[in-house]
């Protein structure tokens, strides 16, 4: 019971004050999953995001899906998935047309600016720790090419999100395989030699 309760509570925070779509909602959800109430870890929490960023639908939804049903099951997506959705749907219908009728407003221009900043030191600080992973993983060279290569693709390109993650899990597991076969590779000639040798 108490971790529906969890569930409704984390999400519902995520909800309601997850100000700009989904990117913006990550670092918020990243907080409640991994550092409040510690359904995943760190390294669990930036594998679902890759993944999510693949499939399609908005990105909150499927996180709050995942972890829902990481922690309670079909149950706990649907109670993750309401709790987020369910609030900011009820301020919205209530509130659209107030805060419409007021959207040529300077003070409602300047909330909005207000917040971008906050938003962004955010996402930095989460692409931070993304990148402290990706060099603690892939050293420092193969996180550069793979920083530099994903600017090009999202920003010179325009490639979609979607087939850039793609591509790049293809590169990283190509990268792991012949990382593993080629240590393999050297350790099997010695244990050959070993077992010659007894």
């Amino acid at each position: 019971m108490w971790a529906y309760l969890d569930l409704c509570v984390g999400f519902a925070r995520t909800g309601v004050t997850g100000y700009g779509g989904g990117p913006s909602i990550i670092p918020l959800i990243e907080y409640e999953a991994v550092k409040k109430y510690k359904w995943m870890n760190a390294d669990e929490f930036g594998d679902t995001l890759a993944l999510a960023n693949t499939l399609p639908g908005p990105i909150a939804t499927k996180m709050a899906a995942y972890i829902g049903y990481k922690v309670k099951g079909s149950m706990g997506a649907v109670v993750a998935i309401v709790a987020h959705i369910l609030p900011s749907s009820i301020a919205m219908m209530v509130l659209l047309g107030f805060l419409y009728s007021f959207r040529h407003s300077p003070v409602v221009k300047g909330m909005v600016a207000g917040v971008s900043p906050v938003i962004a030191v955010m996402l930095a600080v989460l692409a931070f720790q993304f990148l402290a992973k990706s060099r603690k993983t892939m050293g420092n060279k193969w996180m550069g090419v793979f920083a530099v290569l994903a600017f090009l693709l999202l920003q010179v390109i325009s490639l979609h999100p979607g087939i850039v993650i793609g591509l790049f899990m293809s590169g990283a597991f190509i990268l792991s395989t012949y990382k593993i076969k080629k240590a393999v590779g050297w350790k099997r000639p010695v244990m050959q030699k070993r077992e010659r040798q007894l």
